[in-house]
């Protein structure tokens, strides 16, 4: 067997054109349907040499979105922007306007509405010799309403040099009139005490500006998780001193000595920054729990902790090796394996090939799980909101694939042969070593299997990822190796390849019947990019699936004559590029609306504070923790989810039921999960009221189970 290495080869000049698309910069303005952002910049005495200028994201909200300030609150995430400059220009700290308070149900947030603007003060150096100067943002922003959806722009401004910039002189003039400046004078200090209700942080700050007496004040440390944000604390005023207590809150994850804050007097725009010295120890982190909190704080340990304690290493190998060799029986994995028993017609009765074979095929698979599982780890060690399957969130790998089995597809019916598109040096090198077929076997097979999460695999892959990276990387060779067992044994036994048929003119026929599940794998990939890019994006892959495989055809078919192919073959170059060009735009948008259709059917769209909110109401919440990529997802979502046992034991108990849909990437998603104890999805979680540590479900969902877990609320 012949194919992955081969088509591997011919896709690779495909991959610069796919791939830049997806990453282009998108110009000074990023509009989606819930923000339209903006790269813009002020200078009044123009653009100068030694002159000062600010840049700024301007972010104008759709009415009721909302983004986070620097400190985000009981959820969020703050704006982050990373700025590109010519060598010698520097931008300064972002300045964050005074924030507001965002309740929504028991939680509150630290944001904004409306049209916000996040300027960055910027220095030309007296020697800069540039006629312009060129500017590269690229800017990470989380959008929440009732729903959270992290978006990103790549943005682009160049100014030339002597030119002003005024056009946006009122956003600029605006956010001045918002901007906290330091109160002159004013001291902040603050001490823990606790009594029978628990333990509260007093702030007390003299010096306040004297219109400020006698008002309501907002507290807004910069110091993420150390109040109880929703808490409304207990003011006064002695005189120009103000007072406040404030609860600390139950999951503190700070004591610092020092908490920088904003506060606000009511009716203001503009707020006065302030230090606050805290005096005195703190308590033990985790330790500032009230009566009325002990309860509902025990049973968040975090929860991947918890479990961790009780699974130990031996085990999540032992359930990495099962959970590997249960996925061989996952359907997303069923067409890769096609091509696996394909090779073993081939070879059935020559041992020695049929072992090498399986062999290569074995270390393909184990060391794709490894290098995979390493590459995941140091992309979440750089902050990256990352779980696995994390490959099949990028609309370009989904794009690659479907390419890549297309070919494979259109090869096994005859359509082309990639001896006749390739030189013939690396074709004869090829069928030299037909052990790297097998390896590269194994590493499509990991593609493409990667995202499902079979039985057992749950618990031992999170586990896995709170181990320190020798240990984990342990777990997922056990996960490869569980995964390639079953091939390793029948490779290394001839007694199971006795039972194959020998070689004959069957195999003609078996070859093309293989081509259809390459194309089934096609038409499920391309179902995943529509939800993550919109029906145009499926579309326009679908446009260059038609046009690769015209190229495929006028440069490999057997029947084209050379001159042919070169002619055929120019055209076919000259389609794909143009069909590129046009694909792209809509291979980098995203499909917004993804979960706008589960209302229809009782599901409401997931976010934590929605399950928060319920759960404050008396009510249970279910949530499917999904992803249109994941084929055991979609497998139970259309039998156990959609039984009418199930729904009917659902309205019983009046569970909420939620869907959290990782199709594309999604940090408050990810953070979940994590929380959870897992890395990938399916995951299902029942809520109780008042306790925020939900029940987890199998993989494989059953009647039974569902029922029997609703029955006990």
């Amino acid at each position: 067997m012949r194919l992955p290495l081969r088509l591997a080869a011919l896709l690779s000049s495909c991959l610069p054109l796919l791939m830049p698309a997806a990453a282009a910069a998108q110009g000074a303005v990023v509009t989606t349907p819930q923000v339209r952002a903006e790269l813009v910049a002020h200078a009044l005495e123009g653009v100068v040499p030694g002159k000062p200028l600010q840049l700024a994201l301007r972010i104008a909200h759709q009415p009721h979105w909302h983004t986070y300030w620097k400190n985000p609150g009981d959820s969020g995430l703050p704006t982050n922007l990373t700025w590109t400059l010519p060598a010698g220009v520097q931008a300064g700290d972002v300045q964050w306007p005074t924030p507001k308070k965002l309740p929504l149900g028991p939680l509150v947030n630290f944001g904004y509405e409306d049209v916000l603007l996040l300027p960055v003060n910027v220095q030309l150096p007296a020697d800069f010799k540039a006629p312009a100067l060129d500017i590269q943002l690229a800017a990470e922003w989380l959008v929440c309403k009732d729903v959270c959806i992290p978006e990103s722009g790549e943005f682009s401004l160049k100014l030339p040099i002597g030119a002003a910039a005024t056009a946006h002189a009122d956003d600029f003039a605006n956010h001045r009139d918002t901007l906290p400046v330091p109160a002159p004078g004013a001291q902040g200090r603050a001490e823990v005490r606790s009594d029978a209700s628990g333990q509260t942080l007093v702030v007390t700050v003299d010096g306040l500006p004297a219109a400020w007496q006698g008002r309501e004040v907002a507290f807004f440390p910069e110091t993420v998780g150390v109040i109880l944000n929703a808490a409304k604390p207990v003011e006064r005023w002695d005189g120009a001193r103000w007072t406040a207590e404030v609860p600390l809150d139950p999951q503190r994850s700070d004591s610092p000595d020092l908490i920088p804050a904003v506060l606000v007097a009511r009716g203001d725009l503009a707020g006065a920054q302030v230090a606050v010295a805290v005096a005195g120890p703190w308590p033990a982190v985790g330790a500032a729990l009230t009566s009325s909190h002990a309860e509902v704080a025990a049973n968040v340990p975090p929860l991947a902790t918890a479990e961790a304690s009780t699974l130990g290493l031996p085990l999540a190998i032992a359930f990495a090796l099962v959970g590997g060799l249960l996925l061989n029986l996952m359907p997303c994995v069923f067409p890769v394996l096609s091509l696996k028993v394909l090779g073993f017609t081939h070879h059935a009765h020559d041992r020695g090939r049929l072992l090498a074979g399986g062999l290569a095929y074995t270390g393909g698979v184990v060391l794709s799980f490894v290098a995979l599982a390493a590459l995941l780890m140091a992309l979440r060690a750089g902050g990256e909101q990352l779980g696995w399957g994390f490959q099949l969130q990028s609309p370009p790998v989904v794009a690659v694939l479907a390419a890549l089995f297309t070919l494979i597809g259109l090869n096994l019916l005859g359509v082309f042969e990639v001896g006749s598109v390739l030189p013939d040096r690396v074709a004869t090198a090829q069928a030299r070593h037909p052990l790297v077929d097998s390896a590269l076997t194994g590493v499509l097979a990991v593609a493409v299997a990667a995202p499902c999460t079979a039985p057992f695999m749950g618990a031992s892959l999170g586990f896995a990822l709170t181990l320190p990276a020798a240990q984990a990387l342990v777990v997922f060779a056990a996960l490869g190796l569980g995964m390639a067992l079953p091939y390793l044994a029948a490779s290394a036994f001839p007694a199971v390849a006795r039972l194959l048929p020998r070689p004959g003119a069957w195999m003609a026929t078996f070859k093309t019947l293989m081509a259809f599940p390459m194309f089934g794998t096609v038409v499920w990939l391309v179902w995943v990019l529509g939800h993550q890019t919109g029906i145009d994006g499926a579309a326009a892959l679908l446009g260059t699936l038609v046009a690769l495989s015209f190229l495929a055809w006028a440069l490999g078919s057997p029947a084209n004559s050379p001159r042919v192919k070169r002619v055929w073959g120019t055209v076919g170059v000259l389609l794909l590029g143009l069909t590129l060009a046009w694909a792209g735009p809509a291979l980098r948008q995203e499909a917004m609306a993804a979960n706008a259709s589960t209302a229809a059917d009782g599901w409401e769209a997931w976010s934590p504070e929605r399950v928060a909110e319920a759960q404050a109401q008396g009510q249970a919440v279910f949530v499917d923790f999904t992803a249109a990529w994941c084929v055991t997802c979609q497998y139970n979502k259309r039998t156990t989810l959609a039984d009418a046992a199930v729904k009917a034991a659902f309205a019983d108990k009046r569970v909420r039921l939620m869907r959290a849909d990782w199709t594309r990437r999604d940090a408050a998603i990810t953070a979940e999960l994590t929380r959870l104890g897992r890395s990938g999805v399916p995951v299902y979680a029942l809520y109780r009221p008042g306790n925020p540590a939900p029940q987890l479900l199998s993989e494989i969902l059953s009647v039974d189970e569902v029922t029997g877990a609703v029955a006990t609320l």
